[in-house]
Protein backbone atom coordinates (compact mmCIF):
# COMPACT_ATOMS: atom_id res chain seq x y z
CA UNK A 1 0.00 0.00 0.00
CA UNK A 2 2.79 2.40 0.92
CA UNK A 3 4.43 1.78 -2.41
CA UNK A 4 1.13 2.17 -4.21
CA UNK A 5 0.45 5.52 -2.56
CA UNK A 6 4.03 6.62 -2.89
CA UNK A 7 3.98 6.12 -6.64
CA UNK A 8 0.84 8.21 -7.03
CA UNK A 9 0.65 11.89 -7.84
CA UNK A 10 1.54 14.38 -5.06
CA UNK A 11 -1.89 15.96 -5.63
CA UNK A 12 -3.57 12.62 -4.97
CA UNK A 13 -1.49 12.12 -1.82
CA UNK A 14 -2.55 15.54 -0.53
CA UNK A 15 -6.17 14.75 -1.39
CA UNK A 16 -6.06 11.49 0.56
CA UNK A 17 -4.57 13.13 3.64
CA UNK A 18 -7.01 16.04 3.54
CA UNK A 19 -10.14 13.93 3.10
CA UNK A 20 -8.99 11.16 5.47
CA UNK A 21 -10.61 8.37 3.51
CA UNK A 22 -8.92 5.21 2.23
CA UNK A 23 -7.99 4.85 -1.42
CA UNK A 24 -8.73 1.97 -3.72
CA UNK A 25 -5.34 0.41 -4.65
CA UNK A 26 -6.70 -0.07 -8.17
CA UNK A 27 -7.61 3.58 -8.45
CA UNK A 28 -5.48 5.11 -11.19
CA UNK A 29 -4.80 8.81 -11.05
CA UNK A 30 -5.13 8.81 -14.82
CA UNK A 31 -8.86 8.28 -14.21
CA UNK A 32 -9.03 11.35 -12.02
CA UNK A 33 -10.47 14.32 -13.86
CA UNK A 34 -7.73 16.94 -13.88
CA UNK A 35 -10.33 19.67 -14.04
CA UNK A 36 -11.20 18.87 -10.41
CA UNK A 37 -9.30 20.58 -7.63
CA UNK A 38 -9.09 20.14 -3.89
CA UNK A 39 -11.90 22.61 -3.30
CA UNK A 40 -14.31 20.30 -5.10
CA UNK A 41 -13.67 17.66 -2.44
CA UNK A 42 -13.99 19.95 0.56
CA UNK A 43 -17.49 18.62 1.11
CA UNK A 44 -16.07 15.48 2.73
CA UNK A 45 -15.58 17.44 5.94
CA UNK A 46 -19.27 18.39 6.22
CA UNK A 47 -21.68 15.82 7.70
CA UNK A 48 -24.37 16.59 5.13
CA UNK A 49 -22.12 16.61 2.08
CA UNK A 50 -20.37 13.28 2.34
CA UNK A 51 -19.42 12.32 -1.19
CA UNK A 52 -20.78 8.86 -1.73
CA UNK A 53 -18.18 6.08 -2.02
CA UNK A 54 -19.24 2.46 -2.48
CA UNK A 55 -17.32 -0.06 -0.45
CA UNK A 56 -14.41 -0.20 -2.87
CA UNK A 57 -11.88 0.87 -0.22
CA UNK A 58 -8.39 -0.41 0.57
CA UNK A 59 -6.73 -1.37 3.78
CA UNK A 60 -4.49 1.23 5.32
CA UNK A 61 -0.76 0.55 5.51
CA UNK A 62 0.01 -1.80 8.37
CA UNK A 63 2.22 0.92 9.82
CA UNK A 64 -0.63 3.47 9.74
CA UNK A 65 -2.52 3.99 13.02
CA UNK A 66 -5.75 4.97 11.25
CA UNK A 67 -8.43 2.29 11.67
CA UNK A 68 -9.88 0.81 8.47
CA UNK A 69 -13.44 1.92 7.73
CA UNK A 70 -16.27 -0.27 8.88
CA UNK A 71 -17.93 -2.31 6.15
CA UNK A 72 -21.73 -2.34 6.09
CA UNK A 73 -24.27 -4.65 4.52
CA UNK A 74 -26.02 -1.62 3.00
CA UNK A 75 -25.48 2.06 2.45
CA UNK A 76 -29.10 2.70 3.41
CA UNK A 77 -31.54 0.57 5.38
CA UNK A 78 -35.12 1.84 5.38
CA UNK A 79 -37.70 0.80 7.96
CA UNK A 80 -41.16 1.22 6.46
CA UNK A 81 -42.17 0.87 2.80
CA UNK A 82 -44.68 3.69 2.60
CA UNK A 83 -44.58 6.64 0.22
CA UNK A 84 -41.58 8.41 1.75
CA UNK A 85 -39.55 5.28 2.42
CA UNK A 86 -40.05 3.82 -1.04
CA UNK A 87 -39.21 7.15 -2.71
CA UNK A 88 -36.01 7.60 -0.69
CA UNK A 89 -34.93 3.99 -1.21
CA UNK A 90 -35.58 3.97 -4.95
CA UNK A 91 -33.86 7.30 -5.54
CA UNK A 92 -30.89 6.25 -3.40
CA UNK A 93 -30.51 3.02 -5.38
CA UNK A 94 -30.68 4.94 -8.64
CA UNK A 95 -27.83 7.10 -7.34
CA UNK A 96 -25.70 3.99 -6.84
CA UNK A 97 -26.33 3.16 -3.20
CA UNK A 98 -26.91 -0.35 -1.90
CA UNK A 99 -30.34 -0.24 -0.28
CA UNK A 100 -32.65 -2.51 1.69
CA UNK A 101 -36.15 -1.79 2.96
CA UNK A 102 -38.20 -3.80 5.45
CA UNK A 103 -41.97 -3.91 5.83
CA UNK A 104 -44.57 -5.85 7.78
CA UNK A 105 -46.99 -8.30 6.11
CA UNK A 106 -50.00 -6.82 4.30
CA UNK A 107 -53.32 -6.33 6.03
CA UNK A 108 -56.20 -3.97 5.33
CA UNK A 109 -56.12 -2.84 8.98
CA UNK A 110 -52.73 -1.86 10.40
CA UNK A 111 -51.38 -3.14 13.71
CA UNK A 112 -48.08 -3.78 15.50
CA UNK A 113 -47.65 -6.90 13.36
CA UNK A 114 -49.22 -5.89 10.02
CA UNK A 115 -48.60 -3.19 7.44
CA UNK A 116 -47.85 -3.70 3.77
CA UNK A 117 -45.76 -2.28 0.93
CA UNK A 118 -47.29 1.02 -0.12
CA UNK A 119 -48.06 2.29 3.35
CA UNK A 120 -51.06 4.22 4.59
CA UNK A 121 -51.78 6.14 1.39
CA UNK A 122 -52.01 3.14 -0.91
CA UNK A 123 -53.47 0.58 1.48
CA UNK A 124 -55.71 2.40 3.95
CA UNK A 125 -55.62 6.09 3.17
CA UNK A 126 -55.67 8.33 0.10
CA UNK A 127 -56.32 5.73 -2.60
CA UNK A 128 -59.03 3.52 -1.08
CA UNK A 129 -60.68 6.55 0.49
CA UNK A 130 -60.85 8.35 -2.86
CA UNK A 131 -62.34 5.24 -4.47
CA UNK A 132 -65.10 5.28 -1.85
CA UNK A 133 -65.58 9.01 -2.44
CA UNK A 134 -66.17 8.28 -6.14
CA UNK A 135 -68.69 5.59 -5.23
CA UNK A 136 -70.59 7.86 -2.87
CA UNK A 137 -70.91 10.75 -5.35
CA UNK A 138 -73.16 8.80 -7.71
CA UNK A 139 -76.22 9.21 -5.52
CA UNK A 140 -75.90 12.99 -5.75
CA UNK A 141 -75.35 12.75 -9.50
CA UNK A 142 -78.49 10.64 -9.87
CA UNK A 143 -80.40 13.46 -8.18
CA UNK A 144 -78.78 16.07 -10.41
CA UNK A 145 -79.58 14.12 -13.57
CA UNK A 146 -83.34 14.40 -13.14
CA UNK A 147 -83.25 18.09 -14.01
CA UNK A 148 -81.45 17.16 -17.23
CA UNK A 149 -84.17 14.77 -18.36
CA UNK A 150 -82.98 11.47 -16.93
CA UNK A 151 -85.59 9.11 -15.52
CA UNK A 152 -85.12 5.83 -13.66
CA UNK A 153 -87.65 2.99 -13.67
CA UNK A 154 -86.43 2.01 -10.21
CA UNK A 155 -84.37 3.59 -7.47
CA UNK A 156 -80.66 2.81 -8.08
CA UNK A 157 -79.23 0.39 -5.53
CA UNK A 158 -75.69 0.15 -4.24
CA UNK A 159 -73.88 -3.11 -3.49
CA UNK A 160 -71.28 -2.53 -0.78
CA UNK A 161 -69.58 -5.91 -1.22
CA UNK A 162 -68.84 -5.20 -4.89
CA UNK A 163 -67.26 -1.86 -4.00
CA UNK A 164 -65.03 -3.33 -1.28
CA UNK A 165 -63.97 -6.30 -3.41
CA UNK A 166 -63.00 -4.05 -6.32
CA UNK A 167 -61.25 -1.63 -3.98
CA UNK A 168 -59.20 -4.45 -2.45
CA UNK A 169 -58.26 -5.75 -5.90
CA UNK A 170 -56.96 -2.32 -6.85
CA UNK A 171 -54.94 -2.11 -3.63
CA UNK A 172 -53.33 -5.47 -4.38
CA UNK A 173 -52.48 -4.27 -7.88
CA UNK A 174 -50.86 -1.10 -6.53
CA UNK A 175 -48.84 -2.85 -3.84
CA UNK A 176 -47.57 -5.20 -6.56
CA UNK A 177 -46.44 -2.20 -8.59
CA UNK A 178 -44.59 -0.81 -5.57
CA UNK A 179 -42.79 -4.13 -5.08
CA UNK A 180 -41.82 -4.25 -8.76
CA UNK A 181 -40.57 -0.67 -8.62
CA UNK A 182 -38.30 -1.51 -5.70
CA UNK A 183 -37.03 -4.67 -7.38
CA UNK A 184 -36.30 -2.89 -10.66
CA UNK A 185 -34.34 -0.22 -8.79
CA UNK A 186 -32.22 -2.88 -7.10
CA UNK A 187 -33.66 -2.36 -3.62
CA UNK A 188 -33.77 -5.49 -1.46
CA UNK A 189 -37.21 -5.94 0.13
CA UNK A 190 -37.10 -7.71 3.49
CA UNK A 191 -40.30 -8.89 5.18
CA UNK A 192 -40.63 -8.36 8.91
CA UNK A 193 -40.58 -5.81 11.70
CA UNK A 194 -37.48 -3.66 11.93
CA UNK A 195 -35.98 -2.51 15.21
CA UNK A 196 -32.89 -0.36 15.64
CA UNK A 197 -30.17 -2.05 17.71
CA UNK A 198 -27.48 0.61 17.42
CA UNK A 199 -26.83 3.62 15.14
CA UNK A 200 -25.80 1.31 12.30
CA UNK A 201 -27.71 -1.95 12.93
CA UNK A 202 -31.30 -3.03 12.36
CA UNK A 203 -32.86 -6.23 13.70
CA UNK A 204 -35.57 -7.69 11.46
CA UNK A 205 -37.27 -10.57 13.24
CA UNK A 206 -34.01 -11.76 14.76
CA UNK A 207 -31.69 -11.19 11.80
CA UNK A 208 -29.21 -8.32 11.98
CA UNK A 209 -28.38 -5.96 9.11
CA UNK A 210 -25.75 -3.22 9.21
CA UNK A 211 -26.05 0.05 7.32
CA UNK A 212 -24.13 3.28 7.02
CA UNK A 213 -27.43 5.16 7.21
CA UNK A 214 -30.81 4.14 8.62
CA UNK A 215 -34.06 5.75 7.49
CA UNK A 216 -37.26 5.58 9.53
CA UNK A 217 -40.45 6.03 7.51
CA UNK A 218 -43.03 4.06 9.45
CA UNK A 219 -45.84 6.61 9.25
CA UNK A 220 -48.69 6.84 11.74
CA UNK A 221 -51.82 5.08 12.87
CA UNK A 222 -55.33 6.14 13.96
CA UNK A 223 -55.65 7.13 17.61
CA UNK A 224 -58.69 6.18 19.69
CA UNK A 225 -59.10 7.72 23.17
CA UNK A 226 -59.33 5.29 26.06
CA UNK A 227 -62.92 5.72 27.23
CA UNK A 228 -65.46 3.14 28.44
CA UNK A 229 -66.68 1.06 25.51
CA UNK A 230 -63.86 2.06 23.16
CA UNK A 231 -63.53 -1.60 22.15
CA UNK A 232 -66.74 -1.18 20.12
CA UNK A 233 -65.32 1.71 18.09
CA UNK A 234 -63.94 1.52 14.54
CA UNK A 235 -61.23 3.76 13.08
CA UNK A 236 -60.54 4.90 9.52
CA UNK A 237 -58.67 1.67 8.71
CA UNK A 238 -61.66 -0.47 9.62
CA UNK A 239 -64.14 1.92 7.99
CA UNK A 240 -62.53 1.22 4.62
CA UNK A 241 -63.04 -2.53 4.93
CA UNK A 242 -66.33 -3.08 6.74
CA UNK A 243 -68.25 -6.30 5.92
CA UNK A 244 -71.43 -4.26 5.47
CA UNK A 245 -72.42 -0.65 4.95
CA UNK A 246 -73.40 1.23 8.13
CA UNK A 247 -77.10 1.94 8.55
CA UNK A 248 -76.56 4.67 11.11
CA UNK A 249 -73.08 5.86 12.00
CA UNK A 250 -71.68 8.29 14.54
CA UNK A 251 -68.39 9.88 13.52
CA UNK A 252 -66.49 11.49 16.38
CA UNK A 253 -64.09 14.16 15.18
CA UNK A 254 -64.12 17.29 13.08
CA UNK A 255 -60.90 17.02 11.10
CA UNK A 256 -60.51 16.16 7.44
CA UNK A 257 -60.75 12.40 8.00
CA UNK A 258 -64.06 12.76 9.84
CA UNK A 259 -65.48 15.16 7.27
CA UNK A 260 -64.45 12.93 4.35
CA UNK A 261 -66.01 9.79 5.82
CA UNK A 262 -69.16 11.73 6.71
CA UNK A 263 -69.50 12.56 3.01
CA UNK A 264 -68.76 8.99 1.95
CA UNK A 265 -71.37 7.35 4.16
CA UNK A 266 -73.92 10.10 3.55
CA UNK A 267 -73.54 9.60 -0.19
CA UNK A 268 -74.03 5.86 0.26
CA UNK A 269 -77.31 6.62 2.06
CA UNK A 270 -76.25 5.91 5.63
CA UNK A 271 -77.70 8.05 8.43
CA UNK A 272 -74.66 10.12 9.45
CA UNK A 273 -74.08 12.02 12.70
CA UNK A 274 -70.86 13.97 13.32
CA UNK A 275 -69.81 14.91 16.85
CA UNK A 276 -67.29 17.74 17.28
CA UNK A 277 -65.86 19.60 20.26
CA UNK A 278 -65.92 22.97 18.55
CA UNK A 279 -68.67 24.98 16.89
CA UNK A 280 -67.72 23.96 13.37
CA UNK A 281 -65.57 21.42 11.52
CA UNK A 282 -61.99 21.58 10.21
CA UNK A 283 -60.02 23.41 12.85
CA UNK A 284 -56.97 25.08 11.29
CA UNK A 285 -58.64 25.78 7.94
CA UNK A 286 -59.75 29.19 6.77
CA UNK A 287 -62.72 30.30 8.88
CA UNK A 288 -65.02 31.09 5.95
CA UNK A 289 -64.25 27.73 4.37
CA UNK A 290 -65.09 26.02 7.67
CA UNK A 291 -68.45 27.75 7.86
CA UNK A 292 -69.28 27.11 4.20
CA UNK A 293 -68.51 23.38 4.15
CA UNK A 294 -70.41 22.94 7.41
CA UNK A 295 -73.48 24.53 5.84
CA UNK A 296 -73.19 22.33 2.76
CA UNK A 297 -72.91 19.20 4.91
CA UNK A 298 -76.12 20.13 6.71
CA UNK A 299 -77.91 20.72 3.39
CA UNK A 300 -76.96 17.19 2.30
CA UNK A 301 -78.52 15.67 5.40
CA UNK A 302 -75.51 15.19 7.68
CA UNK A 303 -76.30 16.00 11.32
CA UNK A 304 -73.53 17.87 13.14
CA UNK A 305 -73.55 17.82 16.94
CA UNK A 306 -71.38 20.70 18.13
CA UNK A 307 -69.45 21.25 21.37
CA UNK A 308 -69.75 17.63 22.39
CA UNK A 309 -67.05 15.38 23.85
CA UNK A 310 -67.46 11.58 23.92
CA UNK A 311 -67.61 10.00 27.36
CA UNK A 312 -68.65 6.40 26.75
CA UNK A 313 -70.00 3.89 24.23
CA UNK A 314 -72.69 1.48 25.36
CA UNK A 315 -73.62 -1.70 23.51
CA UNK A 316 -77.23 -2.87 23.79
CA UNK A 317 -78.47 -6.45 23.81
CA UNK A 318 -79.64 -6.08 20.20
CA UNK A 319 -76.11 -5.13 19.14
CA UNK A 320 -76.82 -1.44 18.57
CA UNK A 321 -74.52 1.20 20.02
CA UNK A 322 -75.17 4.35 22.01
CA UNK A 323 -72.84 7.34 22.27
CA UNK A 324 -72.78 9.24 25.53
CA UNK A 325 -71.38 12.78 25.43
CA UNK A 326 -71.25 15.72 27.81
CA UNK A 327 -74.65 16.79 26.43
CA UNK A 328 -76.53 13.50 26.54
CA UNK A 329 -76.85 10.09 24.87
CA UNK A 330 -77.92 9.18 21.34
CA UNK A 331 -78.96 5.59 20.64
CA UNK A 332 -79.37 3.27 17.71
CA UNK A 333 -76.02 3.42 15.92
CA UNK A 334 -74.86 0.42 13.91
CA UNK A 335 -71.31 1.82 13.94
CA UNK A 336 -69.37 4.42 15.90
CA UNK A 337 -66.21 5.70 14.24
CA UNK A 338 -63.51 7.74 15.94
CA UNK A 339 -61.53 10.10 13.69
CA UNK A 340 -59.75 11.90 16.49
CA UNK A 341 -56.27 12.10 15.07
CA UNK A 342 -53.28 9.90 14.31
CA UNK A 343 -50.14 9.02 16.25
CA UNK A 344 -46.64 8.27 14.89
CA UNK A 345 -45.68 4.58 14.79
CA UNK A 346 -42.57 4.98 16.95
CA UNK A 347 -43.43 2.41 19.59
CA UNK A 348 -41.02 -0.55 19.94
CA UNK A 349 -38.57 0.72 17.31
CA UNK A 350 -35.67 0.97 19.76
CA UNK A 351 -35.35 4.71 19.20
CA UNK A 352 -34.92 5.80 22.81
CA UNK A 353 -32.24 3.19 23.47
CA UNK A 354 -30.01 4.60 20.71
CA UNK A 355 -30.64 8.24 21.61
CA UNK A 356 -33.14 9.36 18.96
CA UNK A 357 -35.09 12.30 20.38
CA UNK A 358 -38.88 12.24 20.20
CA UNK A 359 -41.51 14.96 20.52
CA UNK A 360 -44.19 14.81 23.20
CA UNK A 361 -46.60 13.10 20.82
CA UNK A 362 -44.05 10.42 19.93
CA UNK A 363 -43.00 11.93 16.59
CA UNK A 364 -39.31 11.89 15.70
CA UNK A 365 -37.44 15.18 15.97
CA UNK A 366 -35.49 15.99 12.81
CA UNK A 367 -33.55 18.95 11.48
CA UNK A 368 -34.22 20.69 8.19
CA UNK A 369 -32.45 17.87 6.32
CA UNK A 370 -34.52 15.12 8.03
CA UNK A 371 -31.60 14.07 10.24
CA UNK A 372 -32.40 12.89 13.77
CA UNK A 373 -30.35 13.50 16.92
CA UNK A 374 -28.29 10.44 15.92
CA UNK A 375 -26.20 11.44 12.85
CA UNK A 376 -26.60 8.12 11.01
CA UNK A 377 -30.38 7.91 11.52
CA UNK A 378 -32.88 9.86 9.43
CA UNK A 379 -36.68 10.11 9.26
CA UNK A 380 -39.27 11.27 6.71
CA UNK A 381 -43.04 11.32 6.39
CA UNK A 382 -45.80 11.28 8.99
CA UNK A 383 -43.52 9.79 11.65
CA UNK A 384 -41.90 13.24 11.91
CA UNK A 385 -45.27 15.06 12.15
CA UNK A 386 -44.30 17.96 9.93
CA UNK A 387 -46.93 18.25 7.19
CA UNK A 388 -48.66 14.89 7.06
CA UNK A 389 -49.44 14.60 3.37
CA UNK A 390 -48.30 11.93 0.92
CA UNK A 391 -46.77 14.36 -1.61
CA UNK A 392 -44.80 15.95 1.24
CA UNK A 393 -43.43 12.55 2.28
CA UNK A 394 -42.42 11.95 -1.34
CA UNK A 395 -40.65 15.31 -1.40
CA UNK A 396 -38.84 14.57 1.86
CA UNK A 397 -37.75 11.13 0.64
CA UNK A 398 -36.38 12.51 -2.61
CA UNK A 399 -34.55 15.31 -0.81
CA UNK A 400 -32.95 12.83 1.59
CA UNK A 401 -31.62 10.67 -1.25
CA UNK A 402 -29.97 13.73 -2.80
CA UNK A 403 -28.50 14.76 0.55
CA UNK A 404 -26.96 11.36 1.26
CA UNK A 405 -25.97 10.04 -2.14
CA UNK A 406 -25.83 12.87 -4.67
CA UNK A 407 -23.47 15.13 -2.70
CA UNK A 408 -26.29 17.69 -2.84
CA UNK A 409 -27.68 18.65 0.58
CA UNK A 410 -31.36 19.35 -0.06
CA UNK A 411 -33.96 20.79 2.30
CA UNK A 412 -37.62 19.94 1.70
CA UNK A 413 -39.53 23.08 0.67
CA UNK A 414 -42.69 23.56 2.72
CA UNK A 415 -43.76 26.94 1.38
CA UNK A 416 -47.12 26.98 -0.41
CA UNK A 417 -47.89 23.27 -0.11
CA UNK A 418 -51.36 22.70 -1.61
CA UNK A 419 -53.83 20.30 -0.03
CA UNK A 420 -57.36 19.03 -0.44
CA UNK A 421 -60.19 17.66 1.63
CA UNK A 422 -62.32 15.18 -0.31
CA UNK A 423 -65.44 16.18 1.53
CA UNK A 424 -68.73 16.66 -0.27
CA UNK A 425 -68.36 19.27 -1.60
CA UNK A 426 -64.54 19.05 -1.66
CA UNK A 427 -62.02 21.69 -0.61
CA UNK A 428 -58.81 22.82 -2.30
CA UNK A 429 -56.36 25.25 -0.75
CA UNK A 430 -52.84 26.62 -1.00
CA UNK A 431 -50.93 29.22 0.97
CA UNK A 432 -52.15 31.18 3.97
CA UNK A 433 -55.57 31.43 5.53
CA UNK A 434 -56.94 34.92 6.08
CA UNK A 435 -56.08 34.68 9.77
CA UNK A 436 -52.50 33.62 9.05
CA UNK A 437 -52.05 36.29 6.39
CA UNK A 438 -53.11 39.04 8.80
CA UNK A 439 -50.64 37.84 11.43
CA UNK A 440 -47.82 37.58 8.91
CA UNK A 441 -48.39 40.63 6.73
CA UNK A 442 -50.85 42.88 8.55
CA UNK A 443 -52.37 44.59 5.52
CA UNK A 444 -54.25 42.25 3.20
CA UNK A 445 -56.97 42.43 0.58
CA UNK A 446 -59.54 39.65 0.57
CA UNK A 447 -61.58 38.70 -2.51
CA UNK A 448 -64.49 36.27 -2.19
CA UNK A 449 -67.19 34.79 -4.40
CA UNK A 450 -70.16 32.66 -3.40
CA UNK A 451 -72.23 31.53 -6.34
CA UNK A 452 -74.48 28.86 -7.77
CA UNK A 453 -72.66 26.78 -10.39
CA UNK A 454 -74.18 26.42 -13.85
CA UNK A 455 -74.94 22.75 -13.30
CA UNK A 456 -77.15 23.55 -10.31
CA UNK A 457 -79.40 25.83 -12.37
CA UNK A 458 -81.01 22.77 -13.96
CA UNK A 459 -80.49 20.20 -11.23
CA UNK A 460 -82.49 22.30 -8.79
CA UNK A 461 -80.21 21.25 -5.92
CA UNK A 462 -78.89 23.82 -3.41
CA UNK A 463 -75.24 23.35 -4.46
CA UNK A 464 -72.98 26.40 -4.29
CA UNK A 465 -69.27 27.20 -4.67
CA UNK A 466 -67.20 29.45 -2.42
CA UNK A 467 -63.88 30.94 -3.55
CA UNK A 468 -61.42 33.12 -1.70
CA UNK A 469 -58.23 34.91 -2.74
CA UNK A 470 -55.98 36.68 -0.23
CA UNK A 471 -53.40 39.22 -1.45
CA UNK A 472 -50.77 41.31 0.32
CA UNK A 473 -51.91 44.95 0.11
CA UNK A 474 -48.34 46.25 -0.11
CA UNK A 475 -46.86 43.90 -2.71
CA UNK A 476 -50.02 42.61 -4.46
CA UNK A 477 -48.62 39.08 -4.07
CA UNK A 478 -51.25 36.34 -3.80
CA UNK A 479 -50.81 34.78 -0.36
CA UNK A 480 -53.58 32.20 -0.31
CA UNK A 481 -56.36 30.57 -2.33
CA UNK A 482 -59.27 28.60 -0.90
CA UNK A 483 -62.12 26.88 -2.76
CA UNK A 484 -65.02 24.74 -1.61
CA UNK A 485 -67.12 23.26 -4.38
CA UNK A 486 -67.16 20.62 -7.09
CA UNK A 487 -63.72 19.91 -8.62
CA UNK A 488 -61.94 22.21 -6.14
CA UNK A 489 -58.86 19.96 -5.73
CA UNK A 490 -58.39 19.68 -9.51
CA UNK A 491 -58.70 23.45 -9.89
CA UNK A 492 -56.30 24.12 -7.03
CA UNK A 493 -53.47 21.96 -8.35
CA UNK A 494 -52.99 24.31 -11.28
CA UNK A 495 -53.35 27.52 -9.30
CA UNK A 496 -50.89 26.22 -6.68
CA UNK A 497 -48.14 26.70 -9.26
CA UNK A 498 -49.05 30.38 -9.49
CA UNK A 499 -48.99 30.88 -5.72
CA UNK A 500 -45.72 28.97 -5.40
CA UNK A 501 -44.21 31.15 -8.13
CA UNK A 502 -45.17 34.29 -6.22
CA UNK A 503 -47.55 35.72 -8.81
CA UNK A 504 -49.51 38.86 -8.00
CA UNK A 505 -53.18 39.71 -8.13
CA UNK A 506 -52.38 41.77 -11.24
CA UNK A 507 -51.01 38.59 -12.87
CA UNK A 508 -54.29 36.85 -12.10
CA UNK A 509 -56.27 39.79 -13.49
CA UNK A 510 -54.23 39.73 -16.69
CA UNK A 511 -55.05 36.06 -17.30
CA UNK A 512 -57.91 35.24 -19.65
CA UNK A 513 -60.47 32.91 -18.11
CA UNK A 514 -61.98 29.76 -19.59
CA UNK A 515 -65.74 30.10 -19.98
CA UNK A 516 -67.99 28.69 -18.73
CA UNK A 517 -66.08 27.26 -15.75
CA UNK A 518 -66.05 27.78 -12.02
CA UNK A 519 -62.28 28.29 -12.10
CA UNK A 520 -62.54 31.45 -14.20
CA UNK A 521 -63.87 33.24 -11.12
CA UNK A 522 -60.33 33.28 -9.69
CA UNK A 523 -59.12 35.48 -12.56
CA UNK A 524 -62.20 37.70 -12.78
CA UNK A 525 -62.62 38.88 -9.17
CA UNK A 526 -61.79 42.59 -9.32
CA UNK A 527 -63.22 44.26 -6.23
CA UNK A 528 -61.99 43.26 -2.75
CA UNK A 529 -64.68 42.02 -0.39
CA UNK A 530 -62.73 43.70 2.40
CA UNK A 531 -59.46 45.54 2.89
CA UNK A 532 -57.80 44.78 6.20
CA UNK A 533 -55.17 47.15 7.54
CA UNK A 534 -53.55 46.00 10.75
CA UNK A 535 -50.15 46.02 12.41
CA UNK A 536 -48.43 42.66 11.88
CA UNK A 537 -47.64 40.54 14.91
CA UNK A 538 -44.32 41.08 16.63
CA UNK A 539 -41.75 38.63 15.27
CA UNK A 540 -42.29 35.90 12.74
CA UNK A 541 -45.05 33.37 13.20
CA UNK A 542 -45.27 29.85 11.83
CA UNK A 543 -47.47 30.63 8.88
CA UNK A 544 -47.26 27.28 7.12
CA UNK A 545 -50.62 25.61 6.99
CA UNK A 546 -51.02 22.28 8.70
CA UNK A 547 -54.42 20.61 8.54
CA UNK A 548 -55.58 19.13 11.82
CA UNK A 549 -56.62 15.50 11.60
CA UNK A 550 -58.35 15.59 15.00
CA UNK A 551 -61.09 17.65 16.60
Amino acid sequence: MAASLGNSSPTLQILCKKCKFPINPFFSFSHYNKSHNLDSFSSFSHPLTRSYCRRSTIRADSTNAVEPPRKYDFDLFTIGAGSGGVRASRFAANLGASVAICELPFATVSSDSTGGVGGTCVLRGCVPKKLLVYASKYSHEFEESCGFGWKYAAEPEHDWSTLIANKNAEIQRLTGIYKSTLKNAGVELIGGRGKIVDPHTVDVDGKLYSAKNILISVGGRPFIPDIPGSEYVIDSDAALDLPSKPKKIAIVGGGYIAVEFAGIFNGLKSDVHVFIRQKTVLRGFDEEIRDFVGEQMLLRGIEIHTEQSPQAIIKSSDGSLSLKTNKGTIDGFSHIMFATGRKPNTKNLGLESVGVKLKENGAIEVDEYSQTSVPSIWAVGDVTDRINLTPVALMEGGALAKTLFANKPTKPEYRAVPSAVFSQPPIGQVGLTEEQAIKEYGDVDVYTANFRPLKATLSGLPDRIFMKLIACAKTDKVLGLHICGEDSPEIMQGFAVAVKAGLTKADFDATVGIHPTAAEELVTMRTPTRKLRRTPSEGKTDSEFKAAAGV
